[in-house]
């Protein structure tokens, strides 16, 4: 059996730059239809709303805590690789917009296409040793030191995360919200195989 190959720079460059992109795109789905997700964007997605300000800036600022984190627990190529993730994420929710608008979405359909797209691009953004930052590191650390589970703190920091959202946002669009995350979390569940996928 031979080795596998590491990803050479312009593997991990490309990889970083689709991946990112169909995140934002995804993205684009979500805001357009009012609805938000989980975890860290999901955060910035409920504070962009809360106060009116751009979801970019905020989601890069909520990150900034993670890069220590991460660069502790995985290393620096991860940290380096996620800042540069977070970074044109950042930058392409604000341009697309300024390229692109819906004249119709349908609730149902923004949510699918949001999961699909996303995880899509998550999974080139894992495959290539980068993340979106945030929950993910924290609840890792957590399941180290206590074996409370990974898995059920996402879920719960989700839970209150969509909780809180009623606050700003109608209840009908935090449940027409769900189906998306349902699709994403699928999406990484199902393909997310370190056994059927080995290259770094």
């Amino acid at each position: 059996m031979t080795e596998p190959h590491r990803h050479s720079l312009f593997e991990d460059a490309q990889g970083l730059f689709f991946g990112t992109l169909m995140c934002a795109l995804g993205l684009q789905f979500l805001q357009h239809a009012g609805f938000i997700t989980g975890q860290t964007a999901g955060l910035a997605l409920v504070i962009s709303y809360a106060g009116g300000w751009a979801f970019g800036p905020v989601f890069f600022l909520i990150n900034l805590p993670f890069y220590w984190l991460g660069y502790k627990r995985i290393g620096l190529a991860f940290t380096v690789k996620s800042l540069i993730s977070v970074s044109l994420l950042s930058a392409m929710t604000w341009a697309l917009p300024q390229l692109m608008a819906f004249n119709r979405l349908d609730p149902l359909l923004a949510g699918v296409l949001f999961g699909f797209t996303t995880g899509a691009g998550l999974l080139a953004l894992f495959r290539h040793g980068s993340s979106l930052g945030g929950i993910g590191i924290i609840a890792l650390m957590v399941q180290d030191r206590t074996g409370f589970r990974a898995g059920w703190l996402q879920m719960g920091f989700d839970a209150v995360l969509f909780v809180i959202a009623l606050g700003w946002i109608p209840w009908d669009r935090v449940l027409w919200s769900l189906p998306g995350v349902v699709i994403l979390n699928l999406v990484l569940a199902i393909n997310h195989r370190r056994d059927r996928y080995i290259a770094t």
